[in-house]
């Protein structure tokens, strides 16, 4: 569940201030408010690996549908069965009236998921990890939240973490964000993945690379438009590739960009939810990095990877409490045949998509229960691929 929990909300008064020993606090304590929120949340998976064995355990993909760990060209099913509640999250928002009449706003929020610490054996104990740290005044934002190139009005109401990932972008990272009105614009934390070509390179061939390189800002830029039944956002993306190759000492960039397009039109109770993003060197922007953003040529030097997702998500509420989602999502890369020349063709993913059907029933505004069943698919540039099954179910409680 991709959005944040509504949550219970108390005033700090300065009496509470007082007592809690919040001297400073001083005359604005009565106009600040906490929120404190989030959910618990335990999922259930059953999964079918047709065409490989299945991750270890602890891999985030037997958690969460990860689109680039799709087994394929195995021999035999391998099922799993796992049962977790890492994904239960919680946050705190302050929101401070100041005395030129701005808010100020600061957000932390944390959850359980993708932290390494922990094992199935015994206590299933996790370290929490951090989600968002931002601020907020007037028109700018300061720190860690969602990427400004992203469509959150495009996630779809799904069991599983994410739903469409194939297809979406979904980044959080540090940032500065401007926004008036529709418009925002942002410069956000670089970070390049290469795909390793050379024998004897960093990486083996086919391998990924994080350079940590980066020296100029990802650049974005956004609008949101609205009508009654339509929400809408175009978003562009522009970035330097970079990548100091340790066995030269040549500092390696080139240019990436992608654009997207997202769209949710409302009808009645039900909405329909579609995105489309394409671009060069978009790398970890797309279906959580499937494809990196650039490859080491011939010569050395950097070549930006093209690649493209659509996701497409249908909402249908057949009562107030019961309702229904169709989710569908697939991203592919144009890979260069002299990346392919490179790297093992039978293990280099040429797409991933997924389908999937879901059941949601809300006893209460506060209480879920849902199930999904879902099939993935992962091809590979030599036309070798491989299935995922899985029946996910799940109960969620938001506070």
């Amino acid at each position: 569940m991709a959005k944040t929990s509504t949550a219970k909300k108390f005033t700090l008064t300065a009496a509470s201030a007082a007592v809690l020993g919040v001297m400073s606090l001083g005359a604005q304590a009565d106009q600040t408010d906490i929120d404190f929120g989030g959910y618990v949340k335990l999922d259930m998976l059953v999964s079918d690996y047709a065409d490989g064995q299945a991750p270890a355990s602890a891999n985030i993909g037997r958690q969460q549908y990860i689109p680039s760990i799709t087994p394929v060209g195995g021999e035999g099913d391998d099922l799993t069965t796992d049962f977790h509640a890492r994904q239960s999250r919680f946050f705190l928002t302050s929101k401070t009236e100041l005395d030129n009449g701005e808010t100020l706003t600061g957000h932390i929020e944390m959850d359980f998921q993708l932290t390494p610490d922990g094992d199935e054996r015994i206590s299933n104990s996790y370290n929490p990890r951090l989600r968002q740290a931002f601020l907020k005044y007037g028109k700018w934002t300061f720190g860690q939240t969602w990427s400004n190139f992203q469509d959150l009005n495009v996630l779809a109401e799904s069991v599983d973490f994410i739903g469409i990932t194939d297809g979406i972008i979904f980044v959080r990272q540090a940032q500065i964000r401007y926004t008036s009105g529709g418009f925002s614009a942002s410069i956000e934390n670089p970070e390049t993945t290469v795909t390793e070509t050379r024998t004897g390179g960093v990486a083996a061939p086919g391998g990924r690379i994080v350079s940590s390189d980066g020296f100029v800002p990802d650049v974005t830029f956004k609008y949101t438009g609205k009508t009654d039944n339509l929400t809408w956002q175009a978003s562009a993306l522009l970035r330097q590739l970079a990548y100091d190759v340790p066995q030269t000492g040549d500092d390696e960039t080139t240019f990436g960009y992608g654009v997207s397009l997202g769209a949710k039109y409302t009808f009645g109770m039900d909405d329909i939810r579609a995105s489309i993003t394409t671009g060069s060197g978009l790398g970890r922007y797309l279906g959580l990095n499937t494809w990196n953003g650039a490859y080491i040529d011939s010569n050395g030097e950097l070549e930006a990877i093209d690649s493209t997702g659509v996701s497409f998500a249908y909402r249908h509420f057949w009562t107030e409490k019961l309702r229904s989602n169709v989710v569908y999502s697939r991203g592919w890369a144009d890979n260069d045949e002299e990346l392919l020349a490179s790297v093992n063709p039978a293990t280099y993913t040429e797409y991933t998509q997924r389908l999937a059907f879901n059941l949601m029933y809300s006893p209460a505004s506060n209480l879920t229960f849902g199930a999904e069943i879902s099939q993935a698919n992962r091809e590979t540039e030599a036309n070798v691929d491989g299935d995922l099954n899985r029946l996910q179910l799940m109960a969620m409680y938001k506070f």
